[in-house]
């Protein structure tokens, strides 16, 4: 989360949000449709315990930009002591302020914490639809995915250097193109889904989710799962903090990022 000041809280434009329908585009129908149905071990192996987690929300926008229908994703910047360059959604640990994590909780601290690192107008975004809460047990997350479409843009960038290194778009041709797709493998042997788009590399949780997602909503196309790479030094050098709080590896069917 950045340290941004000010907060648009639960009610972003003035009105308290919530999951909207209406008026989505016809191909973006199959995600919601799939999100509506899809149970949480069809998305993850880790999942939320009884008892305990802290929770978090991560926002998957779905947009329209000039080359098609396209996902936002930011690189969290390099210098952070956890998950520090990686590839992800906008997202973080819902504050007091964002409101029960049993009820507009979620949806306030995606939007919130989009914001905060993208500079988005959240009054712009449709929240669709929740995907079940997963559990990433390196940092003891319980993460909610809201799921949103970008309905009217503004200007997105790098808020605050410290916490955001980059903000980009991938296209959802680019994600379900099997060139793309390739299955990341760590030194221990740990192998997960990820999607070499933009100059970048996108794993762990990440990519995991989109995995499943594009699985479920029958935007994926035949691809090569054999076709495994390795996680690269640099890689390695970025996520050796996250191991070292944990023996659960990164990557793999939303099982950790």
């Amino acid at each position: 989360m950045s340290g941004r000041c000010g907060h648009p809280g639960p009610e972003a434009g003035g009105v308290a949000r919530g999951i909207e329908l209406d008026g989505l585009p016809a191909w973006l129908e199959p995600v919601r449709e799939a999100a509506e149905r899809v149970m949480p071990e069809q998305l993850s192996r880790f999942l939320p315990p009884a008892e305990g987690g802290r929770p978090a929300a991560v926002l998957m926008l779905f947009g329209e930009g000039p080359q098609g229908p396209d996902l936002l994703l930011i690189e969290r910047a390099r210098s952070l002591r956890s998950h520090a360059g990686q590839p992800s959604f906008p997202g973080g640990a819902l504050d007091p302020e964002d409101g029960d994590p049993n009820g507009p909780g979620p949806i306030a601290a995606a939007l919130r914490e989009a914001w905060e690192e993208t500079g988005l107008d959240p009054a712009g975004v449709q929240v669709f639809a929740e995907l079940p809460r997963l559990y990433i047990p390196v940092s003891s997350f319980v993460v909610t995915p809201v799921l949103g479409w970008w309905r009217e843009e503004s200007p997105v960038r790098p808020v605050d250097a410290a916490e955001t290194g980059a903000v980009f778009r991938v296209t959802v041709a680019e994600l379900a193109d099997p060139a793309n797709r390739v299955r990341l493998r760590h030194p221990s042997g740990h192998v997960g889904p990820a999607f070499a788009v933009a100059g970048r590399l996108v794993w762990g949780f990440t990519a995991g989710v989109i995995d499943r997602v594009l699985h479920h909503s029958g935007l994926e196309l035949p691809w090569d799962p054999s076709r495994i790479v390795d996680l690269s030094d640099e890689a390695l050098a970025l996520v050796q903090g996250d191991l070292e709080h944990s023996r659960v590896l990164p990557g793999g069917d939303a099982d950790a990022s």
